[in-house]
């Protein structure tokens, strides 16, 4: 597939974002769901409008955008396409670990690369068996001969099709490190996962480490106890926050589609709009947008003001967003009646993506689990 448009301008802020995806996204997103990937053409436009780690500083070739407008930014990239937004949610993992964690040689070797794209990062976790469970981590990391050579298999790693550099967790001697490891690295094995029920364009692999041997460098910031919990910790927070940004983006799909549809589609000769139960659908959808709206900006205003409050910011707010974007999807196929469940238009597809937005990142039972156990504490002090 070839993209048929001018080269994209720089992305800065929400209204960038919305024309970047109106343009290059929108038009082809059912046919990515259709042919399973995003094509590298669309790749390289990412990489022409600085989407891929905007957050980075300008040295490595970074806009250094703040937390808040990122999350305004993947909202629009999935409002256009979720499979998108799940590869710059992976990469965004790997580049602010990497920003965050890394010594300057893995700065000076990595992050430019990063930045621009020409290097594509994937976040590998999930294992068969254990999901994103980290005491059930199977994958190893054993030091010896000057380096460290890794063993184990890694599952639902999205992009990992596509991915150049894998930031992989692995089970240390001390405790759990994270490392990273070029795709070319010899003993790295990737297997597609294919026809997933959503999110079918984000280039699911396995990924299967056989007697990798890595060099000292490849260990990302410290090894064991404490501070190897709260590398692992950052780098989910911020991935649960382009997922709660991606799910705001549906919600506002789903509106978008629905009222367009409505407006339009008459039963019993008028507008379908101009039914009570479908004007409490839609009424319901843009409450919910703004509210899961307001929640992301809260948990980015606290990310960039270096508040650990942000962490149960953006549970709260994926949580929210991820079960509201499941509710409103299934009521935008409700309002396209038979139309809604065919490829013709993109809310089935909205209603299978929503599905897994409820799972990744931490599944909302996780999620609920989490949310009431912080509100007891906070109850008892």
């Amino acid at each position: 597939m070839t993209l048929v448009a001018p080269v994209p301008v720089q992305v800065v802020d929400r209204r960038s974002a919305r024309a970047f995806v109106d343009t290059y996204v929108v038009p082809y997103a059912d046919e990515y769901d259709r042919i399973g990937r995003v094509p590298e053409d669309l790749l390289r436009h990412v990489a022409a409008a600085g989407l891929w780690a905007p957050f980075l500083s300008p040295d490595p070739g970074g806009a250094g955008m703040d937390l808040v407008t990122l999350g305004e930014v993947h909202e629009e990239v999935g409002r256009g396409c979720s499979s998108l937004r799940s590869l710059l949610t992976v990469h965004t993992m790997v580049a602010w670990t990497l920003q965050r964690w890394g010594t300057p040689e893995q700065h000076a070797r990595w992050a430019p690369e990063l930045a621009t794209g020409e290097t594509l990062g994937a976040f590998c976790l999930s294992e068969p068996g254990a999901g994103s469970d980290t005491s059930g981590i199977a994958t190893t990391a054993v030091e010896g001969g000057g380096g460290w050579v890794i063993n184990g298999v890694k599952k639902w790693t999205t992009g990992g099709q596509r991915a150049d550099l894998f930031l992989v967790f692995a089970r240390t001697a001390a405790s759990i490190g994270a490392f990273l490891v070029p795709r070319n690295a010899p003993g790295v094995r990737v297997t597609p996962i294919d026809d997933m029920l959503g999110t079918r364009a984000s280039m699911l692999a396995e990924i299967t480490f056989d007697d990798v041997v890595l060099d000292p460098g490849a260990l990302l910031g410290p090894s064991s106890g404490f501070m190897a919990g709260m590398v692992l910790t950052g780098t989910l927070d911020l991935g649960r926050y382009s997922v709660a940004a991606g799910s705001v983006g549906i919600i506002q799909a789903c509106l978008e589609a629905s009222a367009a549809y409505a407006a339009h589609r008459r039963v019993g000769g008028r507008p379908l709009a101009e039914l009570p139960l479908i004007q409490a659908k839609l009424s319901d959808m843009v409450t919910d947008a703004r509210a899961s709206r307001l929640l992301l900006a809260e948990a980015g205003r606290l990310k960039d003001a270096g508040d650990a409050d942000t962490i149960m910011a953006t549970w709260i707010a994926k949580y929210f967003a991820s079960t509201a974007a499941v509710r409103h999807a299934a009521e935008a196929v409700q309002i396209h009646g038979a139309n809604g469940c065919s490829p013709d238009y993109p809310v089935a597809r909205f209603y299978r993506d929503a599905k897994v937005m409820e799972i990744i990142e931490g599944s909302n039972e996780i999620q609920r689990i989490t949310i009431a156990g912080q509100a007891e504490r906070e109850m008892t002090r």
